[in-house]
C-alpha cells in the first residue's frame, strides 16, 4: 500500500470554540496530510474545526471522504465541496463507516461527540477488535482532563495500564505528522 492509499481518519468538534490557534492547528493538520499525500477521513461538516480541517486538505489538492448521518445533513452542513460525501442513516453507521475507510485516528479538539468517537475506537482497540494508532492531539493541554480521568480510571482498577498505552499523545501538528509515520513504517 501506498501512502495515497492510506487515509486518516480525522476527529474534531463541528464548532470552532474559544481558542483560535484550534482553527489554526485544525488548517495546518489538513494541509499537512494532503502534503504527505494521504486521503483525509472526517465526519464531512461543513462549519468549525471539521470544516477548517477539510477546506485547507482540498484547497492544496488532497482527498478528502466526508461520512455524514442524514440527520445531520443539514443541521452541519454537509461538505459538497469534497471528493465523496457519504450519507449514513446513523451516528453509529457513521463513525464505523469513517474508522472502516481510514488506517489511523488523529483527535483535535472537539465537544461530545469528537470525545464519543474517540472513546469509543479505544474501547474497540481495548476489545481487540483492531491495532491502528490512535493520536490525541493535546493543542494547549485541551485534552488534559480526559488524560487525568483515564488515570484515575486506571488508579481506581477500571482500566489497566494498556489503556492509556493505547493513545498517543502529542502536542503539535508536526509530532502528529511523525507519530503517523511511525505508525506506518
Amino acid at each position: 500500500m501506498t501512502s495515497h492509499d492510506r487515509n486518516v481518519c480525522v476527529f474534531c468538534g463541528s464548532r470552532r470554540g474559544h481558542n483560535g490557534h484550534f482553527v489554526e492547528i485544525a488548517r495546518d493538520l489538513g494541509r499537512s496530510i494532503a502534503n504527505a499525500n494521504l486521503g483525509l477521513v472526517y465526519g464531512a461538516g461543513d462549519h468549525g474545526l471539521m470544516g477548517e480541517v477539510a477546506h485547507a486538505a482540498k484547497d492544496v489538492g488532497g482527498r478528502v471522504t466526508g461520512f455524514i448521518p442524514r440527520h445531520l445533513l443539514e443541521l452541519e452542513v454537509g461538505n459538497h465541496a469534497i471528493d465523496a460525501l457519504i450519507v449514513t442513516e446513523t451516528m453509529h453507521e457513521r463513525k464505523k463507516m469513517m474508522f472502516s475507510n481510514s488506517d489511523i485516528v488523529v483527535a483535535l479538539p472537539g465537544g461530545p461527540g469528537t470525545l464519543d468517537e474517540l472513546i469509543e475506537v479505544l474501547t474497540w482497540r481495548h476489545l481487540g477488535l483492531h491495532h491502528r494508532t490512535t493520536i490525541l492531539l493535546n493543542a494547549d493541554d485541551y485534552w488534559g482532563p480526559l488524560l487525568a480521568l483515564l488515570d484515575h480510571m486506571r488508579n481506581e482498577g477500571f482500566v489497566d495500564g494498556a489503556f492509556q498505552d493505547y493513545l498517543t499523545v502529542v502536542e503539535t501538528v508536526e509530532e502528529t505528522l511523525a507519530a503517523i509515520s511511525d505508525a506506518f513504517s
